[in-house]
């Protein structure tokens, strides 16, 4: 993991912070306007031929930013890692809120637990972590496959990923934290799974960030959960 933390909430509320494993790079989900303005602004300014396509993932990244924010995600994170072959693999890390509709969320995380306990089959189990009591979850699901389909095709192409994901909420948080890991390299998924786990130890909801002692001789309060990641296999 690495030591940049990032404050998973622009917003006053939710307040709670994570670590961002290596071969990540944050989306900005709220860019400014004038950042907005600026690249509309050099994708019209590009060749004819260049255009369309700059269009069309431009058009591809304000509607992922929309649908993200929709569902209250707090932070999102496209990773690449080399893999054995010479290529390189992909991955999406998110993390967002759900609110617990007025409910105590560390009374229906617990039962959530307790349910993940009695049915280990369905791939939940609970899960204690420095920041609190949660579970984690992992499956493999059919989803549509990126990009345009083949000329033809009457349907577009699926395939699988390995989705795993971690719920947890803190004390007096009203909402449960999820952090959820998207991969298409299903054979990696054991190392994948560490990935989540590794970033799930390091979500705190204390400001882990270094804090000026008294004195000014500077200080390096970090929250517990930074001392406990589980180690990145990808470096």
């Amino acid at each position: 993991m690495t030591d940049v933390y990032t404050e998973a909430a622009s917003k006053p509320q939710p307040a709670f912070w994570y670590g961002l494993p290596h071969g990540y790079l944050q989306l900005d989900l709220d860019p400014p306007f004038e950042q907005v303005v600026a690249l509309i602004s050099q994708v019209l300014s590009l060749p004819d031929e260049l255009r369309d396509r700059a269009e069309e993932v431009v058009r591809f990244y304000t509607g992922v930013v929309g649908l993200l924010n929709a569902q209250h995600v707090q932070g999102c994170a496209i990773g690449l890692h080399p893999d054995e072959a010479g290529g390189v693999v992909s991955s999406v890390l998110t993390v967002s809120t759900v609110p617990a509709s007025g409910v105590n969320a560390k009374l229906v995380l617990a039962s959530m637990a307790g349910t993940a306990a009695d049915n280990p089959d369905e791939g939940m189990r609970p899960l204690e972590l420095p920041c609190g009591t949660g579970f984690i979850a992992e499956k493999k699901r059919r989803t549509v496959a990126p990009g345009r389909p083949p000329e033809g095709a009457d349907a577009p192409l699926e395939g699988v990923v390995w989705q795993g994901t971690v719920a947890v909420t803190g004390s007096g948080m009203p909402d449960i934290v999820v952090v959820q890991l998207v991969t298409a390299a299903v054979e990696l998924a054991d190392d994948y799974r560490n990935v989540l786990l590794g970033v799930a130890h390091t979500l705190s909801f204390k400001d882990p960030s270094p804090r000026e002692a008294p004195g000014g001789d500077g200080g390096t309060g970090r929250g517990s959960a930074a001392t406990n990641a589980i180690r990145n296999d990808f470096g």
